[in-house]
């Protein structure tokens, strides 16, 4: 499947005229500040939708604030740590009530495990970016959602859930808890009229991909990427997958052993980056070894 797809619901909506389902709605982005998030915070903002852009970056959001007013929409910008959890808090405070959410902030690190033995903050990373954080928000804006008997989240994610691609252990990690969360949540929610959207996403060339050599010139753009989350915004299936991704996954299942040769001929072929064998300290601010949107 690829990245620009066009489905029934879509269809209808464009041959009978009617408007978005995001028009007239409050849509809050996370890591709005540049790639799929910026790219998906202007597509929202087209569909009518009021965007509250939400990163950590205060000069970037106000940048696309203006852009996004600047074209007649409406937005407001929220600088915030999500990793924080206080400012999490104070930040659903601070919004109120929300239909949709785009869980799109994230860290990507991709090192192999002798890269690795001493380097457990990059579970650490990951794991608070990609999966409490967006946990911590969900929960906190959950309440209003099931009260008001609507609201609909995304998660932006990763083929890697399916695939379990070496080099990637503990973001692949940290999204596939993120996948497994939502799962479990949006049947809990269900009756409420509340939905979860897994999107697993192959290769996009944002900044988290650009230390990786091997991706130079690969994957979609922001902008295919941003169509593809406001898709799932409107027409909230449970999860959109690659056709990568399905096939890597049924051959996990029925043929573990030689998914794990497969994969391990792969491993060998791609080496590290030159930027992930670099040494970092534990405490050092986010690079290129360990992009954050």
């Amino acid at each position: 499947m690829g990245l620009l797809w066009v489905t029934p619901q879509a269809r209808v909506r464009r041959i009978l005229g009617r408007p978005s389902p995001l028009a007239g709605r409050t849509v809050l982005v996370t890591g709005a500040s540049s790639g799929i998030g910026e790219a998906t915070a202007l597509a929202v903002a087209r569909r009518g939708a009021r965007v509250l852009l939400v990163a950590r970056r205060a000069d970037q959001l106000e940048r696309v604030r203006s852009a996004i007013e600047a074209a007649g929409g409406r937005a407001s910008s929220y600088a915030c740590d999500l990793t924080d959890g206080a400012a999490v808090d104070a930040l659903v405070a601070q919004v109120g009530p929300v239909d949709y959410l785009v869980n799109n902030a994230g860290r990507s690190i991709r090192r192999s495990l002798h890269l690795s033995y001493d380097r457990f903050h990059d579970v650490e990373r990951t794991t608070a970016i990609n999966f409490l954080a967006p946990v911590r928000l969900t929960l906190g804006l959950l309440p209003a959602m099931r009260a008001q008997g609507f609201g609909h989240v995304v998660n932006v994610v990763t083929w890697g859930v399916q695939l379990k691609a070496p080099k990637f252990s503990a973001y692949i990690a940290s999204k596939t808890a993120l996948d497994t969360w939502s799962r479990i949540a949006g049947r809990e929610t269900y009756s409420d009229g509340v939905t979860f959207t897994n999107l697993r996403f192959a290769l996009v060339r944002t900044a988290m991909t650009a230390p990786t050599e091997a991706y130079a010139g690969r994957g979609a753009t922001a902008e295919q990427a941003a169509d593809r989350v406001v898709r799932a915004l409107e027409d909230r299936p449970i999860t959109v997958d690659t056709l990568a991704g399905r096939v890597g996954e049924v051959l996990n299942l029925v043929a573990p052993r030689a998914s794990d040769a497969l994969f391990s001929r792969f491993d060998r072929r791609f080496p590290d980056s030159r930027a992930a064998s670099q040494p970092t300290r534990p405490d050092a601010a986010p690079g290129s070894p360990t992009p954050l949107r």
